[in-house]
């Protein structure tokens, strides 16, 4: 095995190892007070078995994340603690996902400190689902919790799963079938068809069929009890969805919490929400984001080496490896780390770029225009390229062949001058019209290259109250945000929006029918317009650097939006 861990420390690029002489206990039962046993095994220096002690609690089985977080850590002056989630790998019971962890975890605590290899303190690592379980104990763990490490995670899953509304499709049913098939080999098979990019056939056949209270049979072969609740309970703020929300009580968190996130994480914005709440809190989080996508998030080497770092400050007192500044940024488009006070950093100003009539894209207000229109089909709905995805499909993509589908507005700018650089939260104001009571919008950021290409930054849904407040003309002023971002608009390069009413299967077709999220089955089209006139200033806010515009004005605009005449059906 040290041949494994001396070539996996050399790709992860890891500090030297401490020793590769490694003890691992296997299938410790640990005993719940409800009467369940769950499954956990500990890894341990053999020469030291009392070593600072990281917690590591999973749903996806103990031997593939002991080799990465139990032994990697191990070799590195830790032993480490892996516990299989209730209903999982041996856990006892049945998997009840999100909404057991906080008492689950308490009690491994209480279990662990009557353990005679407990040294006395100990830290919670973890990425995934594997941090939103840190949440759920962070704040009743007691003094002897000292560190944390949460990777691509946030405190509210049932947040993430109803965006503003909308149901996050894609990920909730790709985890739901990862959940059935909790076996060891079955879950290996999964993990080698999501590494080559391919969803499985049956849950890609899935996301075309209604009502989507079939899908789990349609996937799984039966009824799960976990994805009937997803869909029956749609909205974060159903009472069903409390177990599974901590957001309230992160800033009673008093561990020293470190945050890596990534720019199309889907988790992003939640996990800026709980790095604010520490703050607010007079706590001091560390933070750091990368160019990543949730599976790359997880396995960064450069995550890997910062959660060492604050690990050995935190549990061993070696300040060596810690960044004088508490939050870092991967800066896309100048492709280098920046560090910074702050989240948002200092320094940059909200820049608002207008949407124009001929698909243009300007600082300047638009002129007098009609509106652009569009239909939106849910029987061929708009789909989902590139983004904060689960799996291979998501990040950065060219989106050509999504903008020229007619139900997607591209407004673009002329090409800059000079650099632009847009760092922090990205703001749409749009103000439109629909024929349909029940409808969505979603829109994307690009940088169009000078060769044309396309390449989707940050993007966001955002599904249309039912009864929205009006503007006097029967308008609607929409008014969300993206995803953030850091991002550099090189010299040439112009800067894109897009507008349109899906992304299908990353979210659930809006059907148009206002019926409950499980059984909706009736489609119906929705005529939409998006008004840029005075009136109607629809526009883009970026955080740029303290620059002047830099837009060539001299270069004529580019868009493939058709004007036309309103549809005459106000949003109700």
């Amino acid at each position: 095995m040290s041949i494994i861990s001396r070539l996996a420390g050399w790709i992860f690029k890891l500090p030297p190892a401490e020793t590769y002489d490694i003890v691992v206990e296997r299938d410790i039962k640990v005993a719940i007070p409800d009467g369940i046993t769950m499954l956990a095994d500990r890894y341990y220096p053999r020469k030291d078995g009392k070593r600072p002690l990281i917690l590591v609690r999973s749903p996806y089985g103990r031997r593939l994340r002991g080799f990465l977080y139990g032994r990697l850590l191990a070799e590195r002056g830790f032993q480490v603690l892996i516990q299989s989630c209730r209903g999982t790998f041996g856990s006892g019971d049945k998997l009840d996902p999100h909404r057991q962890e906080r008492a689950d975890g308490l009690a491994t605590i209480e279990w662990m400190k009557t353990q005679d290899w407990f040294p006395g303190k100990f830290a919670t690592f973890g990425a995934s689902y594997l941090g939103h379980v840190q949440w759920a104990i962070a704040p009743d763990a007691g003094p002897e919790l000292k560190a944390m490490v949460v990777m691509i995670s946030c405190s509210d899953l049932g947040l993430h799963h109803h965006r503003s509304g909308s149901f996050t499709l894609e990920d909730a049913l790709m985890w739901t079938y990862q959940g059935y098939r909790s076996q060891e080999q079955r879950l290996l098979s999964y993990l080698i068809l999501r590494l080559i990019g391919r969803t499985p056939r049956k849950v890609k056949r899935a996301f075309q069929h209604l009502p989507l209270h079939d899908l789990d049979e349609l996937t799984c072969g039966e009824k799960i009890d976990f994805w009937q609740n997803f869909i029956e309970h749609d909205s974060p703020d159903d009472e069903w969805w409390k177990p599974a929300d901590h957001s309230e009580v992160v800033h009673d968190v008093v561990a020293p919490v470190l945050l890596v996130g990534g720019w199309y994480d889907i988790f992003l914005p939640w996990q800026l929400r709980d790095y604010r709440s520490l703050c607010e809190a007079g706590r001091e989080p560390y933070l750091l984001i990368g160019p990543w996508t949730h599976i790359q998030g997880a396995s960064s080497s450069i995550a890997m080496c910062e959660a060492i770092a604050w690990l050995r400050v935190r549990l061993l007192g070696d300040h060596s490896g810690l960044r004088p500044l508490p939050v870092r940024l991967f800066v896309m488009g100048a492709n280098e780390w920046r560090d910074f006070p702050e989240w948002p950093p200092p320094g940059y100003q909200p820049q608002r770029w207008y949407l124009q009539s001929g698909g243009g894209l300007s600082p300047e207000l638009s002129p007098e225009s009609k509106p652009d229109c569009y239909r939106y089909d849910p029987a061929d709905p708009t789909p989902a390229v590139g983004g904060p995805r689960l799996g291979r499909d998501s990040g950065p993509k060219d989106n050509r062949a999504l903008e020229a589908r007619p139900d997607v507005l591209i407004y673009t700018s002329a090409p800059l001058n000079k650099e632009l650089e847009v760092i922090g939260p990205v703001r749409v104001e749009l103000y439109a019209k629909s024929s349909l009571e029940h409808t969505d919008f979603f829109v994307r950021l690009c940088d169009v290259h000078p060769s044309g290409r396309s390449i989707n930054i940050c993007d966001d849904l955002v599904p249309v109250p039912s009864r929205p407040a009006l503007e006097p003309d029967g308008c609607i002023h929409i008014s969300f945000d993206l995803w953030p971002t850091a991002y550099q608009f090189c010299r040439g390069h112009r800067i894109r929006v897009q507008v349109s009413s899906g992304a299908h299967p990353r979210y659930v077709r809006n059907t148009g029918s206002g019926e409950p999220l499980a059984t909706a089955s009736k489609l119906l089209i929705a005529e939409q317009e998006v008004y840029h006139d005075p009136s109607h200033p629809s526009a883009l806010v970026l955080l740029a650097a303290k620059e002047a515009h830099s837009v060539s004005a001299a270069t004529p605009l580019e868009g493939n939006n058709t004007l036309s005449s309103n549809v005459g059906h106000p949003l109700r």
